[in-house]
C-alpha cells in the first residue's frame, strides 16, 4: 500500500466546515483531480483516509495532516487538486511516523471581552495558567471528571492590544486539551465571552516538529 502524507491549512470559511464533510470533501477532490485511492475490500469498500488530530468547528489551522492510501506508487501534484476557498494544500511527502506520536500542539488565539477590561489582566491570565494545578470538570464520551490540566500546558504567553492575543503548547491527545478547557480553567472574572484559535504547529513527546 502506498501511503502519502498531504499538509495542509483549514482558515476563513472553511473552519466551518465539520470533519466528516472534509473528509467527503477530500475524497471528491482526489477523484476529479485522477488520483486512484486504494480501497477496502468487502461488501462497503472505503478508501483508507486518516486525519491526524479531527479540528473542532470553528477553529483554523495551518498544520493540518491527513494520510491517504494510493492504488498507484506515484506522488501527486499538489496543484491539480483543487479545493474549496480556505482548504490549501501546503505539502505531500511519504512519511514513517504514526499520528499516535503527536503529543503537543502549538496555538495562537484571541480572548474577546464585551466589557472593558483592566490593564492587569494580562498578569491575571498567565498567573491562572501557569498554576501548579488546574483542576477543571472535563467532558468524557459519557459523563464529566475532574483533570488537572497544569502538566498539559505550558509555554503560555498573553498580550494586550485590541483583543487579548494568546500562544500556548497544549496537550494534543490522552487528553485533549481544547478551547473550552483553557476557558474553565479561568476564574470567572477573567472568562471571556468568546475564544478563537488557531494551531499553528505539531510536535512528538521531544518537542520537535511533527511531520
Amino acid at each position: 500500500m502506498y501511503k502519502v502524507r498531504f499538509r495542509y491549512s483549514k482558515e476563513g470559511k472553511a473552519k466551518y466546515i465539520s470533519h466528516l464533510d472534509l473528509m467527503s470533501t477530500m475524497q471528491r477532490s482526489f477523484r476529479r483531480a485522477g488520483i486512484k485511492l486504494k480501497y477496502s475490500e468487502g461488501f462497503n469498500p472505503h478508501p483508507y483516509i486518516s486525519v491526524a488530530l479531527p479540528l473542532s468547528v470553528g477553529y483554523e489551522s495551518s498544520c493540518e495532516l491527513i494520510d491517504v492510501a494510493l492504488a498507484e506508487p506515484v506522488m501527486p501534484d499538489i496543484s491539480v487538486i483543487k479545493l474549496p476557498e480556505g482548504i490549501t494544500l501546503l505539502d505531500a511527502y511519504i512519511h514513517e511516523s504514526k499520528f499516535n506520536d503527536i503529543v503537543w500542539v502549538e496555538v495562537n488565539g484571541k480572548l474577546h471581552y464585551n466589557y472593558s477590561v483592566p490593564k492587569s489582566i494580562v498578569y491575571e491570565l498567565e498567573n491562572c495558567l501557569n498554576r501548579d494545578s488546574i483542576i477543571i470538570s472535563k467532558r468524557t464520551k459519557r459523563s464529566h471528571k475532574d483533570l488537572d490540566i497544569a502538566p498539559y500546558i505550558k509555554d503560555v504567553m498573553f498580550s494586550k492590544a485590541d483583543d487579548i492575543s494568546f500562544r500556548a503548547k497544549i496537550s494534543a491527545q490522552n487528553p485533549t486539551i481544547n478551547a473550552d478547557d483553557l476557558v474553565n480553567a479561568f476564574d470567572d472574572k477573567l472568562k471571556p465571552d468568546h475564544i478563537s484559535m488557531r494551531r499553528i504547529e505539531i510536535y512528538d513527546t521531544s518537542m520537535i516538529v511533527f511531520k
